[in-house]
């Protein structure tokens, strides 16, 4: 890795723990103002002290979020497909020029592995990859599931190792039973997972605790830290048991205690 690629992944795993909590909140591209999200920059501006990177496409930077904000940026760049159509069908909907203009630390797609449009979203991350190489922007590629997919560590392992063969210098993906599997399959490669679809607080925690301990560098979370009942405190949790290594009592003591 050059200079700037290496910096600029310092800014999102910070370099004293070796992990980040990353904050996703890209969901409109598919899903329009889903719950949570319907006023981005309402939702977004209390969490921002306690996320360590935030997932977001170039309009919702754009329209949303202070430029004087101190936190890194992982461009969502691949979309095209909304939840009313076959969500495989993916295009690079930003180029390059753009991200260095956002000042992104990282730029991100989704890869279907399995899906309908498997190749072409594949082909999409090479580009990425030959595009990030060239100006020092590090690529995370994000393991899309179906509805239709197996979540397991096979399927996982399988779909995280060919978007490490293709270049990706970072990987989102789920966590499944025999987590460490997928880990091992990315080689130095670090691996986030993603927060998937909203689950009691104290599930949440306890998925974050197990990631970890099973070798994941972090977490990117959305709906559950945006759609809790508690925001902040639930990120705190997280940022707790990712950084300072609580249990899943102590971090979910933190996000009580906050409520009150």
């Amino acid at each position: 890795m050059n200079w700037g690629m290496k910096n600029r992944i310092s800014r999102i795993i910070k370099p004293g723990t070796g992990r980040c909590v990353m904050l996703a909140v890209d969901h409109g591209y598919f899903q329009g103002p889903t719950t949570g999200l319907a006023n981005l920059g309402k939702t977004v501006a209390p969490l921002l002290p306690y996320a360590d990177a935030l997932m977001i496409t170039r309009g919702a930077i754009r329209n949303w979020i202070d430029p004087a904000a101190e936190i890194p940026i992982i461009l969502r760049v691949s979309g095209g497909q909304s939840i009313l159509k076959e969500l495989s069908n993916e295009i690079i909907t930003t180029n390059i020029e753009d991200a260095i203009r956002i000042n992104a630390s990282a730029i991100t797609c989704s890869v279907y592995v399995g899906g309908e449009y498997e190749r072409e979203t594949i082909d999409n991350l090479s580009k990425l990859v030959d595009e990030g190489e060239k100006y020092g922007i590090p690529v995370l590629a994000v393991t899309a599931v179906g509805k239709e997919m197996a979540r397991d560590a096979r399927y996982l392992g399988l779909a995280s190792r060919i978007c490490v063969e293709i270049g990706a210098h970072m990987v989102k993906t789920y966590y499944t039973e025999d987590f460490e599997q997928v880990v091992e399959a990315c080689g130095k490669v670090p691996v986030v997972i993603a927060g998937g679809k909203k689950l009691p607080e104290i599930e949440a925690l306890h998925m974050t605790y197990h990631a970890i301990s099973d070798g994941a560098t972090g977490v990117d979370m959305g709906r559950n830290i945006f759609q809790s009942d508690n925001p902040v405190g639930m990120i705190q949790a997280v940022r707790a048991i990712v950084h300072e290594g609580k249990s899943v009592d102590e971090a979910y003591g933190i996000y009580q205690r906050s409520k009150r």
